[in-house]
C-alpha cells in the first residue's frame, strides 16, 4: 500500500459538503484508506486574485493503485463534482481541485503527472493544511514545517470544525 498526500481546493458552492463527499468518493474509487484528513482553511486565491476565497484542505491515504491510475480516479470526482479541466480558465473558481501532491517518496515527471507536485513548495495554501497532517514527511527532501517557516501565510485562517 502506497501513501499518498492529496490537497482538496474550491471555491465555487458549499466546498465543505463538496469536501466530505469527494473524500468517501476518493475512499471508494481509490480502495484506499483514510489515514489523515486536515482542517479546512479559508485562503486567498493564488494566480487569479479575481475570484472567492478558496477553502483548501489535505489527506492522507492508503492505496494500492498506481500513481497513474489513482490521478485517473481523481479526475473522474472532480468531474463528477463539475470540474470541467479542459474548459476552466487557469488558476480560476472551481467547485473541487484534487492534486496528487505524493505518492511514497515517487519522483515521476510524465506530461501526465508530476511527483512530488512540482510547485508544492510555492503554496502556502496547500503547505498550511499538509503541515497539520504531515510536518515532518520528506517530500522532494524537504517537509511541510521546513518549507512553510520561510513563506508568507498571510490571510490563511484555520476554519472551525463542522462537527
Amino acid at each position: 500500500m502506497a501513501s499518498v498526500l492529496i490537497a482538496l481546493g474550491g471555491n465555487v458552492g458549499d466546498v465543505r459538503a463538496t469536501f466530505r463527499e469527494a473524500i468517501a468518493e476518493i475512499c471508494g474509487m481509490a480502495q484506499a484508506t483514510l489515514r489523515a484528513r486536515s482542517s479546512d482553511y479559508a485562503t486567498p486565491p493564488w494566480g487569479d486574485d479575481d475570484q472567492a476565497r478558496f477553502i483548501n484542505a489535505c489527506v492522507e491515504i492508503e492505496t494500492s493503485l498506481d500513481p497513474h491510475a489513482l490521478l485517473f480516479v481523481l479526475q473522474k470526482i472532480e468531474q463528477k463534482f463539475g470540474r470541467e479541466r479542459d474548459k476552466a480558465r487557469r488558476w480560476g473558481p472551481r467547485t473541487l481541485d484534487l492534486d496528487l501532491i505524493a505518492y511514497d517518496d515517487v519522483t515521476l515527471q510524465t506530461p501526465e503527472l508530476g511527483l512530488p507536485h512540482p510547485r508544492l513548495f510555492e503554496r502556502a495554501f496547500v503547505l498550511v493544511p499538509l503541515a497539520e497532517i504531515a510536518p515532518d514527511r520528506l517530500i522532494g527532501g524537504r517537509t511541510a514545517r521546513v518549507a512553510l517557516a520561510g513563506m508568507s501565510t498571510e490571510g490563511i485562517e484555520r476554519l472551525p470544525d463542522t462537527g
